[in-house]
């Protein structure tokens, strides 16, 4: 079957072609996810389809426990957990630069190794901008507050340059992933399939397992799950939105930071951060509550780092706004950033790779659900 040794993916991707024609023949969840009908609109399934698919599944797990030929069936079928899989390994296989592609094999490691160099590389940066012995003054917001230890332009620059590099990574993998799939470039920004592909994504819609709810052990539903991935997804994006709304006060209308507690963007940060603290506590709390056989031992350190980094990233940026006129701010500054700088650093190489790439494939669904097939024509 293959050329010389094959690769993990590689065998990932056979026994997908197994599991995936079965699941064809049976169609007995065809209604519980995107995944589904994407699958029933083939016949057979090369690599790239693979992927897709992959990507285009949510682990909820309303699959596994519904299917009759899930062990001990001698078919042995776990649908989502070789999807999950499949999935870690086209993180590493549409990672850019390649080289970088290693960090998924060992992410908890790269994690805290990466933590602690810019934790480091934080105090290096204020330590040459900063005013000797600032960092343990309080300073009220009429001084500037933690702008008058680290510059506005100072931290605008560093952090504005790495958060722009990884967006390149990530454009670069999701950019490798769509050519894979054989689509072409316009239709990833095509209007409809990305309207529809944003409102599925924000409203987490596929992560209801057809309406019962991602599965518990004990194959009850588990909604609370579904509840932590919106606060986490929702809190990341207002802190997102908090960050875009200070520029433009910042750079089109004149009005420099600190800025209030009742004005737009702390507000929109203080709401974000609780909802990622309340998001990420959640999600790590449920993964000893997962069903064991959904779950993919090799990926526990990747997704339980990317979760930390959220946690750690809201809880001390929330610590800095509540004392950020007080002697501890200087201190809660730099662990602050050199967690934003770990979180955007490790971005692209990651379990938050789980997001661009679930949104092109919710694309790709929207866009080839209305091409007719021969005999079966459009939904």
């Amino acid at each position: 079957m293959y050329e010389g040794k094959p690769t993990r993916l590689e065998e990932l991707v056979a026994e997908s072609q197994r599991v995936l024609a079965i699941c064809n023949a049976c169609r007995y969840c065809e209604g519980y996810c995107a995944v589904f009908p994407a699958l029933e609109r083939r016949l057979a399934f090369d690599e790239g389809d693979v992927h897709y698919l992959a990507n285009l599944c949510h682990n909820c797990g309303a699959c596994f426990q519904a299917c009759q030929y899930a062990p001990p069936h001698e078919f042995a079928l776990n649908f989502p957990l070789v999807l999950s899989q499949v999935r870690k390994e086209t993180y590493k296989e549409y990672a850019w630069p390649g080289f970088l592609a290693a960090a998924f094999e060992a992410e908890g490691v790269a994690a805290g190794v990466v933590v602690v160099i810019a934790l480091t590389a934080v105090l290096a940066f204020m330590s040459i901008w900063a005013e000797p012995g600032s960092l343990g003054n309080a300073y009220s917001d009429a001084e500037g507050s933690f702008y008058a230890v680290l510059p506005h332009a100072a931290m605008a620059g560093l952090f504005g340059a790495v958060f722009a590099l990884a967006l390149v990574a990530i454009a670069a993998g999701v950019a490798s992933f769509w050519s894979d799939g054989g689509e072409d470039v316009a239709g990833l920004v095509a209007p409809q399939p990305v309207g529809e592909a944003t409102w599925d994504a924000a409203s987490l819609r596929y992560l209801d397992g057809g309406g019962a709810g991602c599965t518990a052990p004990e194959a009850r539903s588990a909604a609370l799950r579904r509840v932590f991935h919106q606060l986490a997804f929702l809190g990341f994006m207002l802190c997102f939105a908090a960050t875009c709304v200070a520029t433009i006060y910042h750079y089109v209308f004149a009005i420099p930071a600190p800025y209030p507690f009742w004005s737009l963007p702390v507000l929109l940060g203080t709401v974000g951060g609780f909802g990622m603290v309340a998001g990420s506590a959640g999600l790590l709390w449920l993964r000893g509550r997962r069903d064991p056989r959904l779950a993919d031992p090799t990926q526990s350190a990747m997704d339980t780092s990317f979760l930390l980094l959220l946690l750690a990233v809201a809880a001390t940026g929330l610590a800095l706004l509540a004392l950020r006129e007080t002697r501890a701010m200087g201190a809660l500054l730099a662990v602050h950033l050199g967690f934003v700088l770990a979180l955007f650093v490790t971005l692209p190489y990651g379990k938050f790779m789980h997001a661009p790439y679930r949104f092109a494939a919710l694309v790709r669904y929207h866009l080839e659900r209305r091409r007719p097939l021969p005999s079966i024509g459009s939904e």
